[in-house]
């Protein structure tokens, strides 16, 4: 089983600026919440870190553009996808990552998940 992460941004330097930017100006606005979840201002939370690096299930971790390069697309972003032999799942949706209020609660829907 592996899990891909999409997040609602594309790749690259350009896209970056302006996402770190939107992050720092208009923060409830900001259209990642998985980034907002996974990433403090500057870099990846200390709490999401520790966790990833923890876990022995494999997770990729992939911007909406390069995700769209190699899959057809029929997902909202940003969302947490399940591959496994019988295909590629929606496991979290958008809507369910945009009502989640801190990392703790992404990492213990992942941790269901991983023991499903």
């Amino acid at each position: 089983m592996k899990l891909i992460f999409i997040y609602n941004a594309d790749s690259g330097l350009l896209p970056l600026l302006k996402d770190f930017t939107h992050k720092i100006v208009s923060p409830k606005t900001y259209p990642c919440s998985l980034c907002a979840l996974t990433y403090d201002t500057f870099s990846e939370s200390k709490a999401w870190k520790s966790f990833r690096q923890k876990t022995n299930t494999e997770m990729v971790f992939l911007h909406k553009d390069e995700f769209e390069a190699v899959y057809v697309s029929v997902y909202k972003y940003p969302c947490i996808l399940r591959e496994s032999p019988n295909g590629i799942n929606e496991v979290i949706p958008k809507q369910t990552l945009d009502e989640l209020s801190n990392v703790e609660e992404l990492i213990q829907l992942i941790k269901a998940e991983i023991n499903n």
